[in-house]
């Protein structure tokens, strides 16, 4: 689903992100091809409400203070504990690649948080980068910790499509690969989704939050410690968090949720 006026204003966002200085309506449209008066309605009714001012008047446009200020209330009413950051920072130094922070949305897991390897060629994976949740490490880590009939019916409308030789291509496939990753300790990625991408993900089930925690980088690098990447990862987690997580639903119940409520 992509609802183009939505669409267009997040995009806006974007741009002024990426650019960081006022931009007039002409320069807007050409960016972005749009109409002219497309473009006039969309600044004139963001203008209205408060979202965008005129640095100089009537000359260009740029997001007000407005948009960080409600972003900060949204995130302060539920925000991602700080503890996670820190179990992502100590899991970048120990491991020496990409940790990442990931929950559902839909069909997908979005990375919520991040802390990239210091290596040149390493997996980036910024926040709000969305991943399927049914041919990714990742995204089968926090299947596992969902109830097999909310699971089944995501699974039911995934786009079983061949993203890579290795993609798993039926919903039988993904849950077997699930129980064997339970039974494992850890949910392997092996380049299903992205060719040459290997990582290690555990379910994280925290009070009213289902996380997954991934370290990932080059194949080359990454596939032959997977079992000892999964043992960081899971100590780091007992160490950090310590009985502060929860155990997910008993059928898909992940060994990392079990032995951290034990403690």
């Amino acid at each position: 689903m992509n609802v183009k006026q939505a669409a267009n204003v997040l995009e806006l966002i974007e741009f002024f992100a990426e650019h960081r200085q006022p931009a007039s309506l002409a320069e807007i449209a050409r960016h972005f091809d749009w109409p002219r008066s497309s473009t006039f309605n969309l600044l004139g009714t963001l203008a209205s409400r408060g979202f965008l001012y005129e640095p100089m008047a009537r000359g260009s446009f740029y997001p007000s203070p407005l948009l960080s200020t409600l972003v900060r209330q949204i995130e302060s009413a539920d925000p991602v504990p700080q503890q996670l950051h820190g179990l992502l920072e100590t899991l970048q130094q120990k491991t020496g690649e990409t940790a990442v922070l990931a929950a559902a949305s839909g069909g997908h897991a979005v990375f919520v948080d991040s802390v990239e390897s210091a290596h040149a060629v390493r997996y980036a994976a910024q926040p709000g980068k969305m991943v399927p949740l049914h041919v990714t490490a990742t995204g089968r880590a926090l299947l596992s910790q969902m109830s097999e009939a909310d699971r089944t019916k995501l699974l039911r409308r995934a786009p079983f499509e061949r993203f890579t030789p290795a993609s798993l291509l039926s919903v039988a496939a993904v849950e077997k690969e699930i129980r064997r990753s339970l039974d494992r300790g850890w949910f392997e990625g092996k380049g299903e989704f992205t060719a040459d991408l290997g990582g290690v993900a555990l379910p994280l089930a925290m009070p009213h939050r289902q996380f997954a925690v991934l370290v990932a980088g080059p194949m080359s690098r990454v596939s032959p410690r997977l079992a000892d990447l999964a043992a960081v990862i899971r100590a780091e987690i007992d160490r950090h968090l310590g009985g502060g997580t929860e155990e997910a639903p008993p059928a898909v119940k992940p060994r990392v949720a079990a032995r951290s409520r034990s403690r």
